[in-house]
């Protein structure tokens, strides 16, 4: 397993590859960005912004989504997997935002999870991105490289690499280091063919090294 130190030698590293790491998913407010990723879930951020350039056209607050029927707003977001479920979640959570809120996107992660279709995850994002509230949301690329730099046990769920992840960082680095390794994951550290020859981890990486390892 990872030595804090060396911990803190891969969150350097990861900030020297990705300085301007950022959430990819397009919003211009908390309510779209919270509208986004729910989209997301099991669902590339390139395909989640080209149903959103033309979805937050039409639709500018909760009421809107309540404005039209289940089945216009699921041939609105038809090419997003899932669609008939996450249609059925936004117009749930903009009732319950409009009921409970007056419209307005909670900046409470726990609130957050209260909403239909919110998970922990979502709402990590959301408070992070749009409030700017210290957290770390594990999505598949937080847990696949957390879990083969040896930070993580490979059996351990979601919320233990959250957990781990927490304890180990920073807490003024949760936020950025969350997009960092978000972006290692997907252009560098991918799930497929890894570019483990010219990482600058792989001295401290146990995937890695078991990887190389193969290929001599």
């Amino acid at each position: 397993m990872l030595t804090k130190a060396q911990w803190h030698y891969c969150l350097d590293e990861m900030e020297r590859m990705f300085p301007d790491a950022h959430c990819e998913l397009v919003h211009e407010n908390p309510f779209e960005l919270l509208v986004a990723t729910l989209l997301s879930a099991q669902c590339t951020d390139v395909l989640v912004n080209k149903v959103t350039k033309t979805l937050f056209q039409k639709y500018k607050k909760p009421e809107d989504y309540l404005a039209v029927s289940i089945e216009e707003l699921q041939t609105d977001i038809r090419s997003i997997g899932l669609y008939r479920n996450k249609a059925k979640n936004i117009q749930a959570l903009s009732k319950q935002l409009i009921e409970l809120y007056d419209g307005e996107v909670p900046a409470n992660r726990d609130l957050l999870t209260t909403f239909p279709g919110v998970g922990r995850k979502t709402a990590n994002v959301v408070v992070s991105v749009a409030f700017d509230i210290p957290a770390i949301a594990v999505d598949t690329h937080v847990e696949r490289v957390t879990k083969r730099l040896g930070l993580c046990r490979w059996k351990d769920s979601v919320l233990q690499v959250e957990e781990t992840l927490m304890k180990k960082t920073p807490i003024e680095l949760w936020s950025k280091a969350h997009h960092q390794l978000i972006f290692f994951g997907r252009y560098h550290c991918k799930a497929q063919n890894p570019n483990c020859p010219e990482c600058p981890l792989l001295a401290v990486c146990r995937e890695g090294k078991k990887r190389m390892s193969k290929i001599v």
